[in-house]
């Protein structure tokens, strides 16, 4: 072997050996620099020159992939946004929608809100509303959505009003029971940690019949919260020494509260 091919190829190695511990782009990178700068002193049409020239060839070939690689994913990326934005503008429309119907459909008054803040410590406790006293809201004025009963209005201010939501112990509603005589007292349940919130219908006949499944309204007394509105499915169903009392899955999703509607004194 000529001498000057021996010093290229103990260059090559000891360059080799340093590059091993180089990311795959990085060795890729090194490689190249040597073979170009070994290149002006090798024999051309050799196997080594060759070698170089192709290599470089294919270096440079793999820089166009990975930046029209780049280009893709930075499409991709953009394609993802749109993808979410328009996922969230459908969940919206139908949200929408259903509430249209719902106002079409009802034989209520009804005031539309949006829910503009809830706190993450009171979650299944209140919200806050984007209506007041200037939408002629008042205190105890029920809150519905198109699945149910939400809860009622609870403090009042000129622009905005506080409601207090049906998965509060403290929000308490008469209510009844779908194809039953029982009467009872629905109320929250603290939820317990990474659960839903469930409803407790209390003051049931001690030897009450109620099965799973059942519906669960208001029966209006009081005057305060008119009948007939959904409140929710009885779970299940527990004796106690004078009374029972059933556990009742509400029929809104408290998660997912946007848009709600309240029900002015005058209906």
């Amino acid at each position: 072997m000529k001498p000057l091919n021996l010093i290229a190829l103990l260059c090559f190695l000891g360059g080799a050996t340093w590059a091993l511990t180089r990311s795959d782009r990085s060795v890729r990178s090194i490689q190249n620099a040597y073979y170009s700068a070994i290149s002006p002193f090798l024999k051309s049409g050799s196997a080594i020159e060759e070698k170089a020239r192709n290599f470089s060839n294919e270096v440079t070939h793999s820089r166009s992939l990975e930046a029209a690689l780049e280009v893709t994913k930075a499409e991709l990326d953009k394609l993802k946004l749109i993808e979410q934005r328009f996922d969230t503008l459908e969940a919206e429309n139908a949200r929408l929608r259903s509430a249209l119907k719902f106002t079409e459909n009802t034989k209520f008054t009804l005031i539309a809100a949006n829910i503009t803040r809830r706190q993450t410590t009171n979650w299944y406790k209140t919200v806050e509303i984007n209506r007041g006293e200037e939408s002629f809201i008042g205190i105890q004025n029920p809150v519905v959505t198109a699945e149910g009963l939400v809860g009622k209005i609870d403090l009042i201010a000129q622009d905005f009003a506080t409601v207090i939501l049906l998965t509060d112990k403290s929000c308490q509603v008469s209510a009844k029971v779908e194809g039953s005589a029982d009467l009872g007292i629905i109320s929250g349940r603290p939820a317990e940690y990474g659960k839903d919130p469930m409803l407790i219908l209390s003051y049931l006949p001690k030897n009450t019949n109620l099965k799973k499944g059942q519906r669960v309204f208001s029966d209006g007394r009081g005057g305060i919260t008119p009948a007939n509105i959904l409140i929710g499915t009885i779970e299940s169903v527990e004796s106690g020494a004078m009374y029972s009392e059933a556990l009742v899955h509400p029929a809104v999703n408290f998660n997912d509260l946007a848009t709600v509607f309240v029900i002015p004194r005058e209906n």
